[in-house]
């Protein structure tokens, strides 16, 4: 098979699999601060409800998780859903998964800065919201960023865990593909394309990471 042919072939799959990356980036960055929020609460039903949300969501496998939103529905309350959910709940759960991860990364980012930092934002007389937005979250993004940027990298080797609700994206279609043509050829083409995509992700993230070491 040419390599012309077999790359319009798996054309549709890298499709699936960008918009499952960016997607989940998307929503679970900013979920996962909130979810962060939570987990810091004073009010002890909110921080162990998100503690027990956080353990479920690091403590289970990401495959297990897509079938329970996928199937859950159906066997747990008999709703039937429209065809198009199934990507839906790719997304759903690559987003309630990586919000946990992103949260504990948050949390320790945000926990790490000084409370001096708080008392001097308090003296010079800004609100509670202003001393996080405009003094911690600039800092905490910068100490953050090597740890969001690891698991930003595994996002995209996660993104073929879509299989197992039968979304075709890149790693499934090169599956079929190899099955039908009996060869491995499309298993080194989805490879390449894995590297290259993380290898361009890596590169950004590394640009950010420099952008925001203004003290270096």
């Amino acid at each position: 098979m040419k390599l012309s042919v077999l790359l319009l072939q798996l054309a549709e799959g890298m499709l699936v699999s960008t918009e499952i990356f960016i997607l989940t980036l998307i929503f679970s960055l900013p979920l996962g601060l909130f979810v962060a929020f939570g987990r810091m609460s004073k009010n002890a039903i909110i921080r162990n409800f998100v503690k027990f949300y956080i353990s479920i969501m690091r403590g289970t496998p990401l495959m297990l998780q897509l079938m329970v939103v996928y199937f859950g529905p159906y066997y747990i309350f008999g709703i039937s859903l429209p065809r198009y959910y199934r990507f839906l709940a790719v997304i759903i759960g690559f987003v309630i998964n990586y919000a946990a991860y992103f949260a504990e990364i948050y949390r320790g980012g945000i926990e790490s800065m000084e409370t001096g930092q708080y008392e001097a934002a308090k003296i010079l007389g800004y609100s509670k919201s202003q001393t996080f937005l405009k003094i911690i979250l600039p800092q905490v993004i910068k100490r953050i960023l090597p740890s969001i940027t690891n698991e930003v990298i595994t996002l995209i080797k996660d993104t073929s865990l879509a299989f197992v609700i039968s979304v075709s994206e890149m790693f499934t279609a090169a599956k079929a593909i190899a099955a039908s043509q009996t060869s491995t050829t499309p298993f080194v083409v989805a490879g390449i394309f894995y590297y290259i995509f993380n290898y361009i992700v890596a590169s950004i993230m590394e640009w950010i990471e420099k952008k925001v070491g203004y003290y270096k």
